[in-house]
């Protein structure tokens, strides 16, 4: 596969736009090069993705994996095409910005990997992981991990919990699924991009924190699920809201979301009380501004951002996410968003 992703600093974003669109002489029609950064989570996804598009349309597009909130901050300044995220933006973020348009692009969830060399697996709920991450847990042996995995003798060590140093969406989706399922994290910690985790270490991106689990005994960190199953790290087996004892794979993902979603995609699917559902399942986003035309950007940019979009929503794109661990989006949501590109303007009108 050829990985589009690199690490893009501000500079080299505000020149890949000020490089736009150019005539493609060969073809006679107009190449872009668009830019957008944010999530590490869909990298992999985005990768195959990106480079799928690049091969059908002529446009090359490349992106910084360098966290959901890195990505939101930079589109804020304007100076990407797009924001990668895996958290929606808040109504408190979006009313400090000009009017955006959220399209996800697949979905995914986040896992706890752990590295337990005496143990095959490991089963855990969300009030325990809450309660390690928060540091009331520290032992692996402690009766309440126990009392999960009553016939497999746990080690007596540290539990060496891994995070995010970097504002993150898969630490929003983390930290909002142990809000929902651990009352004393929802008021001490919350849910949000970056939360002052008490105790544990630090890594960047979730390729750091599969990096950091994988090389540390007795360690476990949340990471997107893609990661760990590229480096094939063993990863808990998660109660969810109905009981059931639920592994990470395309099927537990594609479960959490069914029923109803707003309009304008925002929402998250954590907890699911649907049968067979893993329970930190994810939507992950492209955040555009609903108007395109700023920062000099040619309509031709402009029309190539919304050709993307509908080619990330498109049923070949989608059907594709599963070879890189992914799971394709809902039919429903797939015609929400649609409807809502169409809302995606270059001087009032629509593209």
């Amino acid at each position: 596969m050829k990985h589009l992703s690199i690490k893009l600093s501000a500079i080299a974003m505000a020149t890949l736009m000020a490089m736009g669109c150019n005539n493609n002489e060969n073809t006679a029609s107009v190449s872009c090069s668009l830019s957008g950064a944010g999530a590490t989570f869909p990298e992999p996804f985005y990768s195959m993705a990106f480079d799928n598009y690049a091969t059908k349309s002529g446009n090359t597009v490349n992106y910084g994996g360098i966290g959901s909130g890195g990505g939101v901050r930079n589109l804020k300044d304007m100076i990407v095409d797009f924001a990668g995220s895996d958290a929606y933006l808040s109504d408190d973020e979006m009313a400090e910005m000009e009017p955006v348009v959220h399209v996800p692009t697949c979905m995914g969830a986040v896992v706890l990997g752990v590295n337990l060399p005496e143990v095959k697996e490991v089963r855990l709920s969300g009030e325990v992981v809450a309660d390690i991450f928060a540091g009331k847990i520290t032992k692996w042996n402690d009766a309440r991990v126990c009392a999960l995995n009553p016939l497999t003798k746990l080690p007596n060590k540290a539990i060496v919990p891994v995070f995010r140093s970097d504002g993150s969406g898969t630490t929003f989706v983390f930290t909002t699924y142990l809000s929902q399922v651990n009352e004393a994290w929802s008021r001490t910690y919350g849910a949000a991009k970056s939360v002052d985790f008490p105790v544990g270490q630090a890594a960047k991106g979730n390729p750091g924190v599969a990096s950091v689990v994988s090389q540390t005994p007795y360690s476990i960190g949340y990471i997107g699920s893609e990661y760990a199953f590229a480096q094939q790290l063993p990863m808990a087996v998660m109660q969810n809201a109905r009981g059931e004892f639920v592994s990470p794979s395309v099927e537990s993902i594609s479960a959490a979301a069914k029923g109803d979603l707003p309009s304008d995609t925002r929402t998250m699917i954590t907890n699911s009380d649907a049968k067979g559902s893993y329970p930190i399942s994810c939507f992950t986003w492209l955040i555009v501004y609903q108007e395109q035309h700023y920062a000099d950007r040619s309509i031709d940019q402009a029309k190539a951002t919304v050709d993307l979009l509908k080619f990330m929503l498109s049923d070949a794109n989608q059907q594709a996410a599963p070879l890189v661990g992914y799971a394709p989006l809902p039919k429903s949501m797939v015609k929400t968003s649609l409807e809502n590109i169409k809302k995606i303007t270059y001087d009032g009108q629509s593209l």
